[in-house]
């Protein structure tokens, strides 16, 4: 679920599965992946409106998703790796 400015709420279909792609290539949250997402999520017949300006408003709240994506995902990482450096410790 997309949240814009005015509080509303679009649903869009396979958003998670798009941002775990594109998080496992190594992208960075620019501009380009913010048009890229945009274009999976219209191959994924999301209705995408034309208009320019609200393009660049789904760019940026997309934009914003992918890196509170990438950051849940590396908080995760570096909170399992920390454990399991713990645990090996306690095992020595």
């Amino acid at each position: 679920m997309l949240k814009f400015f005015d509080d509303i709420q679009v649903g869009v279909i396979g958003l998670d599965d798009i941002m775990a792609e594109l998080h496992a290539d190594g992208r960075k949250a620019t501009d380009e992946t913010a048009e890229e997402i945009i274009k999976r999520l219209e191959v994924k017949n999301n209705y995408v409106p034309s208009s320019d300006r609200v393009r660049k408003e789904y760019a940026y709240v997309l934009l914003k998703e992918y890196r509170t994506y990438v950051k849940d995902r590396s908080d995760s990482n570096r909170k399992l790796h920390l454990s399991q450096s713990g645990s090996r410790k306690k095992e020595c």
